[in-house]
């Protein structure tokens, strides 16, 4: 069966035409402040095997980071990119001889069960990893389906050779609350992991199997959750376990065991991973013969899959969000950073995923039914309420405005209006004043215009479904933005309750999450309007001066006063690409007539944010936001307006593009494209000359063709 497997993969791939798996470098953002998971997985898989390090740091939020090259173990689960550690959950260990049960200490090193990894053989590809362990003398492999992790373990000759599971040790934030160990036979362990950290109540249940049967189990360490499976191995001797978890119980690890990975070809496992990973790239193939762009572009689409992540088990359960279990003939998912994900990583997905982002809203609408409101930042199916606003709303209008399939448009409607309905995190200010006072809720004027946002894209949902009611009150609501801006300074800015501006007043503070804004200050959030540039643009007195504006944040000084977040980085004047707030910014040249601003911005930081090295992103991966914005600007496209069903045209980087969409194909062709070449001079669509700056969702997901002339000219207009 395995050898029918690799020939039907070897004939797919043939047919498919180039190997895109070879451009991603999973390594690529994990130095830095990037945060990138590396270890080995399938696209939105709910396993993520990799290494975890011993620092519990900022910079180790998803357990690696290029700088140290410690190992504590193989953890089954991680994140990618985000700003907060959790998970690292059911870690394994081989090691050889006497250790101590602890993480350890980074200047001792018998201090825990740690090693050090050599890095300069290390082995990071699309659904496989690999290190040498120098301590142990132990050649480490993992590889992953989408509920199994399988490691592969070569040992030297050892009468003290051992695989130690590891249930005392999570990520940063995580703490082990309750973990039990116990052997079934001498080849299969099992047990759970219950933790608290960023997400208040996580369980995790685990199946272990092993090739080799054990001599024994002994258990260690304070309330014994390290288990010690004792092996006496010859040299070379490979040894493979294989891992399977469940968020519901542990027969749900056991049937994710044996649906998924009953047998033990580690290779054929491998191939398979890669394929899954191969299927996904080529739903975007791109020409071009820039091979950095290349390794870059799939690279991106790489780490925009590694999110949301499987939560339902084989049989369909899953762990709702109130902890108790629930049953779904459709996959359910976990992990959730909308804050993040609405501006552009969503609305990719509805573009090559939209089967899967269907079911991500349907996930969402279920998390509402169990909690009263729609998720917000939501982790192994726990509400964390991290990040401002009610980010779920744009991403659910916009399916519903796209007329994605998989969910009832109606129910997601009445999901969205009991969300924004909530007296909760600010709502009850806006209800009662239209906005929310700086002097009674800390990051007011981030919460309130991410609200307005929101509701700007519940209004155009609103539209969609024909609730005219409906859309004029989010409209309405759309505008409380309005209340904050300062027609003196031309900036955004706090308002207390009797409707004074907050004083004094510096555009370049900002306090970490002590101050209006949230990860920001006035010159990112006077921009948080794509909803209503039109109405905005009033507020200045019309283009001119909300374009001189404009100008003005791209050569202010890149200097951030007061208590910055570290998430402000990637610095053109005070435009910051390292963080989300600004991602949309770029493209408001296009929505006010000047698309040559637009071409010129978004050129400059696809070179100088983007680059294919450990230390190749500006701000933290965010769970595929970061490279979900390169992917559709160096196609040339970006949805400005939330749940708007439009993509505004940018300056595409590649030569040509084939997008697998619902109607089959989508080509993006460019005629002229050079470095020296980055505006548009004329677009077509189907053959017929095309004069809109922008493209609907429609004609890119029935298929067809879009041709842009590219020019060294800018079209000013």
């Amino acid at each position: 069966m395995c050898c029918m497997l690799l020939m039907l993969v070897a004939c797919d791939n043939q047919d498919k035409g180039e190997d895109l798996t070879q451009y991603v470098n999973p390594k690529i953002g994990s130095g830095g402040h990037g945060h990138v998971f590396v270890g080995a997985s399938v696209p939105f898989g709910m396993v993520q095997l990799g290494p975890t390090s011993i620092p519990q740091e900022w910079d180790w939020c998803s357990g690696y980071h290029e700088s140290d090259n410690s190992v504590i173990g193989f953890s089954h689960t991680h994140l990618s990119g985000t700003g907060i550690g959790d998970l690292f959950d059911i870690t394994l260990m081989p090691v050889t001889g006497n250790v101590t049960y602890a993480r350890g200490t980074v200047d001792n090193p018998t201090s825990g069960l740690w090693s050090e990894a050599d890095r300069s053989h290390e082995v990071a590809e699309a659904g496989y990893y690999a290190v040498p362990l120098t301590r142990y003398a132990i050649q480490a492999e993992l590889t992953a389906t989408a509920r199994v992790g399988m490691h592969r373990y070569t040992f030297p000759e050892s009468q003290e050779a051992a695989i130690v599971i590891d249930l005392e040790n999570g990520g940063c934030w995580d703490r082990a609350i309750d973990t039990h160990l116990e052997a079934e036979g001498n080849t299969r362990i099992m047990g759970w992991r219950h933790s608290r950290g960023w997400a208040a109540n996580q369980k995790v249940f685990f199946v272990a199997e092993f090739s080799k049967p054990f001599t024994h189990l002994t258990l260690h360490g304070e309330g014994e959750r390290y288990g010690r499976a004792h092996f006496t191995t010859s040299q070379n001797e490979e040894l493979m376990v294989k891992v399977a978890i469940s968020a519901v119980d542990l027969e749900g690890a056991r049937q994710a065991m044996q649906s998924e990975l009953p047998g033990w070809n580690f290779e054929a496992t491998r191939e398979a991973a890669r394929h899954a990973w191969e299927t996904e790239l080529q739903r975007i193939r791109i020409t071009t013969n820039d091979e950095s762009t290349k390794r870059i572009f799939y690279t991106s689409m790489y780490h925009a899959m590694m999110a949301p992540a499987l939560f339902s088990d084989v049989d369909g359960r899953y762990r709702g969000a109130d902890g108790n279990i629930y049953h779904s003939t459709t996959p359910r998912y976990t992990n959730f950073s909308l804050w993040d994900t609405y501006r552009a990583k969503q609305p990719l997905m509805t573009i090559i995923q939209a089967e899967r982002a269907g079911q991500f809203v349907s996930s969402m609408i279920d998390i509402c039914d169990r909690q009263g409101d729609l998720p917000v930042w939501h982790l192994w199916g726990n509400e964390t309420n991290c990040m401002v606003g009610d980010p779920a709303i744009p991403v659910v209008a916009d399916a519903i405005v796209k007329g994605l399939q998989g969910f009832d448009h109606d129910r997601a409607f009445e999901a969205i209006k009991r969300t924004a309905a909530t007296p909760e995190r600010g709502k009850q200010f806006r209800h009662a004043y239209g906005y929310i006072p700086c002097n009674l809720m800390n990051e007011s004027v981030a919460f309130d215009m991410e609200y307005a946002l929101a509701d700007g894209a519940a209004a155009q949902a609103a539209k969609a479904l024909g609730r005219g009611a409906d859309y004029q009150y989010f409209t309405r609501m759309s505008h409380s933005y309005r209340t904050y801006f300062d027609k003196h300074t031309g900036f955004i800015r706090g308002v207390d309750d009797k409707g004074n501006f907050r004083t004094p007043f510096n555009p370049y503070y900002a306090a970490h999450r002590a101050d209006d804004y949230c990860e920001g200050n006035a010159w990112q959030y006077t921009w948080l309007v794509p909803h209503d540039m039109e109405g905005y643009t009033q507020l200045f007195g019309g283009e001119e001066a909300c374009l001189a504006r404009l100008d003005s944040l791209f050569i202010a000084p890149s200097t951030i006063e007061g208590d910055p977040s570290p998430d402000i980085s990637g610095m053109i004047g005070q435009f910051a690409h390292g963080n989300e707030p600004s991602h949309h910014i770029l493209y408001l040249y296009a929505l006010l007539g000047q698309p040559h601003k637009t071409a010129e911005r978004v050129r400059e930081v696809m070179k100088t944010q983007y680059r294919d090295t450990p230390d190749g992103l500006s701000g933290n991966e965010d769970m595929g936001q970061m490279s979900a914005w390169y992917i559709l600007s160096a196609l040339g496209l970006y949805e400005v307006e939330p749940a708007s069903g439009r993509y505004w045209l940018g300056s595409p980087i590649i030569d040509r593009a084939e997008l697998t969409v619902e109607g089959g194909t989508f080509v993006i062709e460019t005629i002229g494209n050079s470095e020296q070449h980055p505006y548009i001079k004329g677009v077509k669509l189907n053959g017929e000359p095309y004069t809109l700056p922008y493209i609907n969702h429609a004609d890119i997901a029935r298929g067809g063709v879009l041709t842009i002339e590219m020019t060294d000219t800018p079209n000013v207009q």
